[in-house]
């Protein structure tokens, strides 16, 4: 992989972007309408999870990380070592939704319900109200950035439990809850489609429910959202510049809009 970087060393206008499977949707679209703008470009656009991608830079093997975290302590310091100056920007705001099997009859969860749900306390939908039916958690892999973000933010950093099952992409996640009756899920904002139900969550202990929609999240109301990142050295700094522009510009912006995540201006 290190080779193939280097080969297009010498093509200013091939950009590598890899990671966060949440970031993937915008810079797939950032990418295909920017190589239409300018067409000498070349931009190739894969997943692999937050911490795939951050290694893939550290490594030299992508110009531009996607992460739905924050880039770790350990990882700045293996750049400051290769003397590799970091760049973050905030590309968009996300927000995780809870979703269920169509069929479930629950259709609200508090932050204390998932946590039990997810650390092994609670095995069964009757606890929370719904039919007696073994519940199916499923998450996402350890490498994801949203994997670690649950678990912050839903789980108070407690560990998944062993019964948890791991998944590699936001759509694996849906399909599996589409297909099966006592599944529980998390996914992006921008995943959420008809197949699936997304559950309305509280953060104080049941007095509010709040939907994950785009409104809630763009007004900060849904409690469950999150910054995404571009990483990228000062090596590519210039490469990257003439597609970041694009990206931070107006019909950018609009872009991430239209597929779902909330713009930064």
């Amino acid at each position: 992989m290190g080779i193939g970087l280097s080969a297009c060393h010498r093509n200013e206008n091939f950009i590598k972007i890899k990671g966060s499977d949440s970031v993937l949707p915008i810079s797939q679209k950032e990418a295909e309408i920017y190589m239409q703008t300018s067409p000498k470009a070349a931009i190739t656009v894969t997943g692999g999870g937050s911490g795939v991608g951050i290694a893939s830079l550290i490594d030299g093997t992508t110009h531009i990380a996607m992460s739905s975290r924050e880039i770790k302590v350990a990882e700045k310091l293996r750049l400051k070592d290769l003397n590799k100056t970091l760049r973050e920007r905030i590309v968009a705001y996300d927000a995780l939704a809870i979703v269920v099997h169509p069929g479930n009859p629950v259709s609200k969860i508090t932050r204390e319900q998932i946590e039990k749900i997810y650390t092994g306390k609670v095995k069964n939908w009757k606890e929370l109200g719904g039919a007696d039916q073994e519940i199916v958690a499923y998450a996402r892999e350890t490498s994801s950035g949203t994997y670690e973000y649950f678990k912050e933010a839903l789980l108070g950093n407690r560990e998944y439990d062993a019964s948890v099952l791991s998944m590699t992409s936001n759509g694996a996640i849906i399909q599996s809850a589409r297909q099966t009756p006592g599944a529980i899920g998390y996914i992006g904002l921008a995943y959420i489609n008809n197949t699936v139900k997304s559950l309305e969550v509280s953060f104080d202990q049941g007095k509010n429910y709040i939907a994950p929609t785009f409104e809630n999240a763009k007004k900060k109301i849904y409690p469950v959202s999150r910054p995404l990142y571009y990483y990228y050295t000062d090596i590519y700094e210039g490469r990257a510049a003439p597609f970041l522009n694009f990206v931070f510009s107006e019909k950018g912006q609009n872009i991430i809009k239209e597929i779902g995540y909330v713009p930064v201006k």
